[in-house]
Formats: structure tokens, sequence, C-alpha cells
């Protein structure tokens, strides 16, 4: 019996039918979910879906527009899609709450307060320099001017903001070398 005939009585609840059309269809139903699901366990589960769906949609068969066998194997690849998708979606939620529920290293936080102490102590010892001091240094440890740079900025000798830094910088290691 031709699979049009069949799926026809299934829609009318023949049971017979369906045993017949289970039989006509399920091996090429499989093998279209195996090659998109491609997990056995996954696919065997898909293509029950799609039998079972098969018997409780019989009637929304329209032969008008294309062979049993096709939209038979339509619901298939679409089951197939969806789960893939699902699992997909599944996995990709699993690994962002996994990422969030994770607290962050210990070290990575040991740095980050470490490095927050650093920047405070910097700040108060340039603080302690002279204004002077502190804008050439700023200038060119902050701003990333070289020497050349500041001095024009500032519209200074070379050698008084050479004189500037170096004593800025002495200022500075003596600070933060008492801070260590």
């Amino acid at each position: 019996m031709e699979a049009e005939e069949l799926v026809r009585r299934v829609a009318g609840g023949d049971q017979r039918a369906f045993e017949e059309l289970y039989g006509l269809v399920s091996g090429p139903v499989f093998g279209l979910v195996r090659r998109v699901v491609r997990d056995p366990a996954q696919s065997e589960e898909v293509a029950q879906e799609v039998l079972l769906e098969l018997w409780r949609s019989a009637a929304r068969f329209d032969p008008g527009r294309g062979s049993a066998l096709a939209w038979i194997l339509t619901v298939a690849h679409r089951r197939a899609v969806d789960r893939v998708r699902s699992a997909r979606a599944a996995g990709e939620r699993e690994q962002r709450d996994a990422m969030r529920s994770q607290p962050p290293a210990f070290d990575q936080v040991t740095e980050e307060v470490e490095a927050g102490l650093e920047r405070e102590w910097v700040r108060r010892c340039l603080d302690r320099l002279t204004a002077l001091q502190r804008q050439s240094v700023t200038l060119a440890y902050y701003d990333g001017y070289t020497y050349r740079e500041v001095a024009e900025r500032l519209s200074l000798p070379l050698g008084t903001v050479k004189t500037r830094m170096r004593d800025g910088l002495t200022r500075l290691r003596e600070c933060l070398g008492g801070a260590a």
C-alpha cells in the first residue's frame, strides 16, 4: 500500500495502517534525523517524536502539496533541527551560568586589590611632590610626553625639566620605598 493511502487511513484512526506506515517510514525518518542530530540516543528520541506526531497529525497531510514521504521527512527534518538548536542553546546557557557562578580566582582578586592599593599609594606620594615636580612627572609618565616635549609644553629649558624630574622621581622613590 502507498504511503499516501496509509496516511489517509491513519488520519481516520486506523492502527493497522499506522503499523504499516511505521514500518515503511521509520528507517528513512531515523536516517534523516541521525544525519542532523548525530547523537544516536537523541536521534532515536526525535524519530519517535516524529512518528508519534505522524499519528496525531496525519489529518493535516495535504496530498496536493507533495508526497506523504516528503511531508513526513520534512516534519522529521524540522524536529531534528529544533532539537539541535535547543541542545546548543541549553549548552550555551549552562556555560554562561557556570561562568557567572564561579568566583574569580583568588589571585585575580588579590591582584586587583593590590593594584588599587598601589595606585592610591602613588597618588599619595605624588601629592607630596611640589606642584612643579608633580606637573613634570605627570606629563612625562601619565601623559607620555618626552622630557623635551614637557619642556616645550611648560615653556621651560630642558635642563630645568630634567632637574624637576630627577628630584621628583627621587622623592617618589623614597616615598614608595618607605611604603613597601
